[in-house]
């Protein structure tokens, strides 16, 4: 990494582990089942994504310029990890900066859908037909 920031190469790291890159990378690319997910400049990207916790309501209710990536809830609370080009305050949230693993995370939990609500199917037979699978 010492020659590369010495010439100014470029170089291209491949890591499950999200915490390794996040060291020594300043631009990431996500990919979930090769499409990209998130991209962009690292200080940027954490700049611009939070966890926002707040007392429980919709999603929709959050104000404009807020994308929810991901969003939980129990009896009381509402816990959301949200993009937003600005951080918007309100006394009632609590606000936190997310770290590059999480926002990876979230992002990745967003687009996969669980395994218990996909429906695979297999053929059983050349002129028969298919089943879902258990």
């Amino acid at each position: 990494m010492e020659f590369a920031a010495e010439h100014g190469v470029t170089v291209v790291l491949s890591s499950h582990l999200v915490s390794d890159p996040e060291r020594v990378c300043d631009h990431l690319i996500s990919l979930v089942a090769s499409r990209v997910q998130v991209a962009g400049d690292v200080d940027e990207l954490l700049a611009t994504h939070f966890r926002l916790t707040t007392a429980r309501r919709d999603a929709a209710s959050l104000p404009q310029g807020m994308r929810v990536i991901q969003a939980t809830d129990t009896e009381r609370q509402s816990t959301f990890i949200v993009r937003a080009d600005q951080a918007v305050h309100d006394v009632s949230w609590v606000l936190e900066p997310l770290n590059l693993e999480d926002m990876v995370l979230a992002r990745s939990r967003s687009w996969c859908p669980s395994r218990s609500a996909r429906t695979t199917w297999r053929r059983t037979a050349p002129m028969s037909h298919s089943v879902p699978l258990p």
